[in-house]
């Protein structure tokens, strides 16, 4: 009888502690494209932001988003990123500390580095920045083939490349991106967002953001998914048109966005305190001033990302600081991990997880589940 009740007293330790430090239930990953890591860290560009070039009114502009201390400056424009994630989750990518974060494939540009961070993988074939249905295997599809997350994965993306990198028609995973119309039924947010689509007089190939962010949260709203990818554009388009200014309100707006969805997800029963938010880029941009705008293989710079991290599972390490080096394609193992699963591609190999990140609760258990991953730095 006293082994018994040992041997229960034991159990009932064991799953006490398992719960308590265990995986979390949900991952949202959240993308802002082409946003450098200078801003990120740096906040507003000293030079760029007085540049008429690139500014039209650089007074305004400088009131919104300058100062000449680096922690306010840096805080004004991404508000959320220094006074909750650099709080209570980590920061990656300053490279004044030689905290670096790279992307491994070779073009820098929006394709490779979505199929990258998705796949766990950098494809060496090119794949232009056309509708192209990708083949390589993503952690998304895998993620709802497994029992606990099937029919609960869910993508929205400003790009309207997005269901061919994602190949929504192979993986079944519903994808609404660019100006695709959402189904309505009953829902008048549906119809709402979807009327004002219809009244855009010239679309492009990238949806606005806040239509973008609309339709995910209202879905993350009623139907609880607990896998999804938010991929955000309006940085690059600005980045793109020299437009310094728009570039720099769109980088503040995301802050915006991503604050709201985390106090939402911090204030509904589902989510609280059971969810991880990664947020990253999926390529740099021009180092040198006068290539700020730019990217791609040929631009210096256009490999230099950063990668911030929130909620459970992840060590409140705030700006990391230590001399490191990761890579854009450990974020799929890093997600999968989290969710205590083992992405794994018989296409291609799928490179290790972040191991550094991880609280330390969750760390021996992610190594454990991820320790046939194959690592391909």
């Amino acid at each position: 009888m006293k082994i018994f009740l040992l041997a229960f007293c034991f159990l009932a330790c064991l799953s006490s502690y398992a719960q308590s430090s265990g995986s979390p239930r949900n991952v949202f990953i959240i993308t802002t494209d082409g946003f450098r890591w200078q801003e990120v860290f740096r906040g507003a560009d000293s030079l760029l932001i007085r540049d008429t070039a690139y500014v039209k009114d650089t007074a305004l502009i400088r009131q919104q988003f300058w100062s000449d201390d680096l922690a306010e400056r840096r805080r004004r424009l991404l508000p959320f990123f220094w006074d909750v994630i650099a709080e209570k989750g980590s920061l990656s990518g300053n490279r004044s500390y030689e905290n670096k974060v790279n992307v491994s494939n070779l073009y820098k540009i929006s394709y490779p580095g979505y199929n990258e961070i998705l796949t766990g993988y950098a494809d060496r074939r090119f794949i232009p920045n056309l509708t192209i249905r990708n083949r390589n295997t993503n952690l998304l599809e895998y993620l709802n083939t497994r029992e606990d997350y099937t029919g609960k994965v869910a993508a929205f993306s400003s790009w309207n490349v997005m269901p061919y990198i994602l190949d929504e028609e192979r993986s079944q995973i519903p994808v609404n991106s660019g100006y695709e119309m959402l189904e309505e039924g009953d829902d008048t947010l549906n119809t709402l967002i979807n009327q004002v689509q219809v009244s855009i007089p010239h679309k492009g190939h990238t949806r606005y953001d806040l239509l973008t962010y609309a339709s995910a949260k209202n879905y993350i709203e009623q139907q609880h998914p607990k896998v999804v990818f938010i991929g955000l554009g309006e940085t690059d388009e600005f980045a793109h048109k020299g437009r310094y200014d728009r570039y720099l309100q769109k980088a503040h707006q995301v802050d915006q966005l991503i604050a709201e969805l985390w106090y939402y997800v911090q204030t509904d029963p589902f989510y609280k305190n059971n969810t991880t938010f990664i947020i990253t880029t999926d390529h740099g941009r021009g180092s040198k001033t006068s290539k700020w705008s730019k990217h791609g293989f040929w631009v210096k710079g256009s490999g230099e990302v950063w990668v911030a991290m929130i909620g459970k599972g992840i060590a409140a390490d705030g700006e990391k600081k230590a001399k490191e080096h990761i890579y854009q394609k450990q974020i799929a193992s890093t997600v999968s991990g989290l969710l205590g699963e083992n992405f794994r591609a018989e296409d291609h190999p799928v490179a290790a997880p972040i191991e550094n990140i991880i609280r330390p609760a969750n760390h021996e258990t992610v190594l454990m589940k991820n320790k046939a991953i194959t690592v391909n730095k």
